[in-house]
Formats: structure tokens, C-alpha cells, sequence
């Protein structure tokens, strides 16, 4: 990069991760007026960075996912998942590129909009992005659904996934919702089997499936035919502790359903899991195909993958929920949606400079650095919790808390709002230079030293 461009990025990065007082469109990333700020030379300079500016958007992502994963707190293990989610934001008119009417889960049900396919990593600790792309439908393609770069999003899940495999990123399984089931999206279910991927993707309740006669023909139904008589008698269920991260456990219960998928697409598994098998409550019941077998099932020992219990089959689709949390607390602080561009490669470059300042709250000094048990002096009398703060001899460090994306955005922001609002009180009441002080104490904010805004009594 350029000078030009490097400061560009710094700029829109620090735009991104300001507070959120209204929608981060370029006007407000260059912090200007909305309507009349579009001519200023910030406005144009951002502009012309995201549009025009020559820059690889594609080379930056790699070299953000090669900086996370050569963290020895961020590298992928085998017992990680990789998350396939797809997101959806309206928009108005029909000038965007990828923009039309089309299901945005958002909303829940069709509107004018754009949808993106995206990959996660993910295990109980934390998860970043791995990569994103849209998903263009068939009525903005000259041809239709026969034109070269149509995908469906199964296609554009299992590309997205090779791109993962190729960049050294190592999981237990691929997790994704119902969209992605092997009914919805037979596509990627079959790619998945033909490439030798392990999988664990939900079926809907009420998806009907080609059975012999006189089966049922949902995996609700099938379900409902495992005997059960009670916590105390479960019958053909088996009780799984599912612990969440703040320690917490409850009991839920799984049982393989032997329909449906298993006889289309070859030795897979229906497993189904749910809180309460009488009743099959549908915020806590799932319907999952997988390919992992169970340890204590046939065909056990031919499988490529090691099996897997119920036990881990939960805590597999129970890292689903990190996509909620992505999408309700981060996306939406970021202005994931907010862009005010039109063409392909802008909307791109905004989302990859977006997961750039996702990725750069993971890295705050008071998780990334462990606490110390020696202040150094050799003595060994006292201890640093890691913050410069003495404990006393008999005290012990507290453990860390778990990792906290929306916690550690605050800490991010605790140093770039005073700064942007001293910036902008200093410029709307004079154009005269600021005092060295004033630049010293701003520059110690960009650099991440942060202020304790509360006053001593």
C-alpha cells in the first residue's frame, strides 16, 4: 500500500470502531455533515479509498486471517468448527450491485436487499471471520440461472469452504443451519461428501423427505416414534450435559433417527436433540444430518472421520450461537450494512476492512497478556496481575473472565472517543492549530492508552 492508502485504511478503521451516534455511511466515518459533508475533501478522500483507490481487498483478508491464525490465541484446532451463516440487509432500489428481492432473515421474509454467504472458526473461546461474499441472484445476471457466474449458496458455501482448507484452517466440522441442510441445499451437502469434509448441518422440523411407505416423512414425526417415558425412563434417548460458557449446564437429550437423509445421501445420521422429547419445543429442538458416526453404532469403524458422541454433536451446533451474537452486537455497532457505495468491489473492500476491526478487538492487551506471578525482581514475594498492579504475597491471580467481543469493543472505543470528541470540539471552535498537549494527549488515545473518566473524590 501506498501512503495514501495506508492512511486511508487507518482512517476508515477508526471510523469503524468509533461509537455508533448514527449510521456509519462514509459521511460518518469521515465525520462530516450528513447532505453537505459529501462534497468536503475528507468525504472525497473516503470515497475515493473505497471505490477507486488500487488496493487488493482480497490480499488484506489473507493477511488478516494469517495474523490470527499464527496467535497461539487464535489458532484453529481440530476440535473448532467452521461456521456457515448467510446474512441479509435491505436496500433500497435497485442500483446496488447484487441488490433485489430476495428472503432477508433479518426480517424474516422477502424484501428489497443484498445477502452475503460467510465462513466463521469458532470453538468455546472465540471466532472471527474467515471470509464473505455476495450472493448475486439469477434477475441480475444477463443470462439467468444458466449464466457462468450464477451460484446458488450452496455453491458459494462449499468455494468459501475450500478457500478455508486452503489457507491452513483446520476444524472438527462444518456447522450451518436448515438453509444449508442436505434438503435445501443438496449442492453442498453432496460437495461436502465428495471432498471428504466432515459436516453437522440442521434440517427443518417439517422438511419432507422421500421414505418408504409407511414411514414418516418429517424428522419431526420420526422424532416423536423414539420411545420416551421420562427423565427417569428415557427410553431410546440418551442425556447430554451441555455447559455454556459462563458455566452454567442444562440437560438435554439426543437420539438418532434412522430416515430420511441416511438413505439419500449415503451413511449419514439424523440425530436429534432437544431439551424435552415429550414435547419437541421448536427454540430448543434440532434436527441434525451428519456424516461423524457414533462410536456405538455400525459402521463405526469405516468411518474417515473419528465418531462422535451426542455430547460433541451439541457442543458442535451450540457454536452456532456466536453467529447471533456476530450479527446482533458486532455487525451493527460496525455498520456492517451501512455502506454508502454501489459497485461490487466497494461493497467487498467495506466488509473486509469491517472484519479487519472485528479482528482488532480480539487483541486487547488485558486478554491477550496472561497474569505473572514474579514482579521480577527475584525475590518472589509479591506478584503483577499483568496490568502493573502489586498483589500481595498470599493473594493469587483471579482467573481471566471468558472473551468478550462486545467487552473488548468498549475498551477499543474508551480510547477513540475521547479523541474523536476532542477532535471535533477543537475544529468547531477554531481553525487555529492545537496545542502540543492537546496533540500529545491524542496521540496517546490513537496509540490505546486509555483514560479513567471517572474523578477521584
Amino acid at each position: 500500500m501506498s501512503r495514501a492508502q495506508r492512511r486511508g485504511f487507518r482512517d476508515y478503521l477508526v471510523g469503524l470502531l468509533r461509537p455508533r451516534d448514527r449510521n456509519k455511511t462514509l459521511t460518518c466515518l469521515a465525520n462530516v455533515e450528513p447532505g453537505p459533508g459529501a462534497q468536503y475533501r475528507e468525504m472525497q478522500r473516503f470515497h475515493q479509498f473505497l471505490s477507486d483507490s488500487p488496493w487488493d481487498h482480497e490480499r488484506i483478508n489473507t493477511r488478516r486471517i494469517g495474523i490470527l491464525i499464527g496467535d497461539p490465541e487464535f489458532t484453529p484446532h481440530p476440535m473448532g468448527a467452521l461456521l456457515l451463516d448467510d446474512s441479509g440487509d435491505r436496500k433500497a432500489g435497485h442500483a446496488t450491485a447484487h441488490v433485489s428481492r430476495q428472503y432477508i432473515g433479518s426480517r424474516g421474509g422477502v424484501e428489497n436487499g443484498i445477502v452475503a454467504v460467510s465462513t466463521t472458526w469458532a470453538d468455546d473461546r472465540v471466532y472471527y471471520p474467515l471470509h464473505v461474499v455476495p450472493c448475486t441472484p439469477a434477475c441480475r445476471l444477463p443470462l439467468g440461472r444458466v449464466d457462468p457466474a450464477f451460484a446458488t449458496k450452496g455453491q458459494l458455501a462449499a468455494s468459501l469452504i475450500t478457500k478455508a482448507r486452503d489457507l491452513g484452517i483446520v476444524f472438527r466440522a462444518v456447522v450451518a443451519d436448515s438453509f444449508y441442510g442436505p434438503s435445501e441445499s443438496p449442492s453442498l451437502a453432496k460437495a461436502l461428501i465428495d471432498t471428504g469434509v466432515p459436516f453437522v448441518l440442521a434440517l427443518k422440523p417439517r422438511q419432507e423427505m422421500t421414505v418408504a411407505a409407511g414411514e414418516p416423512t418429517t424428522p419431526a414425526e420420526a422424532a416423536r416414534l423414539r420411545a420416551w417415558e421420562g427423565p427417569d425412563r428415557p427410553g431410546q434417548w440418551q442425556r447430554v450435559i451441555r455447559t455454556y460458557r459462563d458455566g452454567h449446564t442444562e440437560t438435554w437429550w439426543a437420539t438418532d433417527v434412522p430416515i430420511g437423509p441416511y438413505r439419500i445421501y449415503g451413511p449419514l445420521r439424523l440425530v436429534v436433540v432437544s431439551t424435552d422429547p415429550a414435547t419437541l419445543p421448536g427454540t430448543s429442538t434440532w434436527y441434525l444430518a451428519t456424516n461423524l458416526a457414533h462410536p456405538d453404532l455400525p459402521g463405526a469403524a469405516e468411518s474417515p472421520f473419528p465418531p462422535a458422541t451426542y455430547a460433541e454433536i451439541t457442543f458442535l451446533y451450540g457454536l452456532r450461537g456466536w453467529i447471533e451474537q456476530d450479527y446482533k452486537q458486532v455487525k451493527h455497532e460496525l455498520g456492517w450494512a451501512d455502506f454508502q457505495v454501489r459497485s461490487d468491489h466497494a461493497i467487498r473492500r467495506h466488509w473486509t476492512l469491517v472484519n479487519c476491526a472485528f479482528s482488532l478487538c480480539w487483541h486487547d492487551d488485558d486478554h491477550v497478556h496472561p497474569p505473572t506471578t514474579d514482579d521480577g525482581d527475584g525475590d518472589g514475594d509479591d506478584m503483577d496481575d499483568g496490568r502493573g498492579v502489586t498483589l500481595e504475597p498470599d493473594a493469587s491471580p483471579q482467573p481471566r473472565p471468558p472473551r468478550s467481543l462486545p467487552a473488548s469493543l468498549r475498551r477499543v472505543r474508551s480510547c477513540l472517543a475521547p479523541a474523536h470528541y476532542l477532535e471535533r470540539i477543537w475544529h468547531a471552535w477554531t481553525t487555529a492549530q492545537m496545542p502540543s498537549e492537546l496533540v500529545k494527549l491524542m496521540d496517546a488515545l490513537m496509540a490505546g492508552h486509555r483514560l479513567c473518566l471517572y474523578v477521584p473524590p
